[in-house]
């Protein structure tokens, strides 16, 4: 049965695609000129093909179709997505975008709840708590499912969701965060380099890679980790309403979504069939229609995007150049 909504927008496209069509015809084929006797009836199909998207645009914003919101976290957690690696790789979030999708659904009138769909091994911690804040922003239930993966970053970003739902062979947790340097003093003392230090400030050059960490260095390194460690703890306990000496007994380990459900790290097991049901009840309606938010790019925005895939497929193989960060930290 035809709902009263999708009569009113199939109305609204009837009425604007005959209006158009009117128009065309006028212009192209009542009143023709040499030029259009030529081309005038496929100048006026051209028009109402013109009609009907921008009478589609209208009945959509009209009668939207849609209750509930979904922003998916995919791939590693950055700020830019991964665009300074080499090759670069297309498949990284990029959490500023993350952020301006749900900030947009926030301020959709039609939308009455938040999915958030994560599918991350997680990244870095900053983008990571800002799409967290986004989304204990948003104004009305939020609800973050795990499909394949919810780990570290991920679950950080879970943390400012009223519920965690996950399949049972979903993975889950590592919470904690690690910091790496490579050590290559013996490989350029090998081929004939050594470091020579112009610095201000002790530690500004700690976890140089040419160079072997100081007993002092390596504490003050490990300092860093162990605050934003801390703070990971802080936000899961208060997000997730758990003690914080069981979120640091978890000790980073990762658990299957049945094992997570069982420990309280995730609140529901189910599919994305039955969150839309628990969300149907929770906002009192027959059932939800869920619409996906992307980033809003530019047309040329997206076909570099697209180069970039391709790039990234044909330089994966080649061997990837020593990247600027020297000391790396990531959840």
């Amino acid at each position: 049965m035809v709902s009263t909504e999708g009569l009113g927008r199939l109305a609204i496209v009837l009425v604007v695609l005959a209006t158009f069509a009117v128009v065309g015809v006028a212009l192209f084929v009542v009143y023709p000129t040499t030029l259009t006797e030529l081309f005038g009836v496929l100048i006026a199909l051209v028009i109402a093909g013109v009609g009907v998207r921008v009478g589609g645009n209208i009945a959509s914003s009209l009668f939207p179709g849609y209750n509930v919101a979904e922003v998916a976290v995919e791939g590693p957690i950055t700020r830019d997505g991964g665009g300074r690696s080499f090759p670069p790789s297309p498949r990284g979030t990029t959490a500023d975008e993350v952020v301006e999708q749900i900030d947009r659904a926030d301020e959709d009138g039609n939308v009455d709840a938040l999915l958030l769909k994560l599918n991350t091994p997680g990244g870095e911690v900053v983008p990571s708590d800002d799409i967290r804040l986004a989304a204990e922003r948003f104004d009305g239930p939020t609800v973050a499912y795990a499909t394949d993966t919810c780990a570290s970053g991920g679950y950080w970003i879970a943390s400012g969701c009223d519920e965690l739902w996950a399949r049972e062979g979903s993975i889950v947790g590592s919470i904690g965060v690690i910091g790496s340097r490579v050590n290559a003093s013996d490989l350029a003392e090998k081929v004939g380099l050594s470091y020579e230090r112009f610095a201000a400030g002790e530690y500004k050059d700690a976890g140089t890679p040419l160079k072997e960490l100081e007993a002092d260095e390596r504490e003050y390194l490990q300092g860093i980790i162990d605050d934003y460690y801390e703070t990971f703890v802080e936000r899961v306990s208060d997000g997730r309403d758990m003690d914080a000496e069981f979120v640091r007994d978890t000790e980073a380990r990762i658990y299957l979504g049945e094992r997570a459900h069982e420990l309280g790290l995730v609140d529901e097991l189910g599919t994305r069939r039955e969150i839309e049901d628990e969300l149907a009840d929770r906002l009192a309606v027959e059932d939800v229609t869920v619409q996906e938010f992307e980033p809003e790019r530019p047309l040329m925005a997206r076909v570099g995007a697209g180069a970039q895939q391709c790039a990234y497929a044909l330089g994966a193989g080649i061997a990837g150049l020593a990247d600027e960060r020297e000391f790396r930290l990531r959840t």
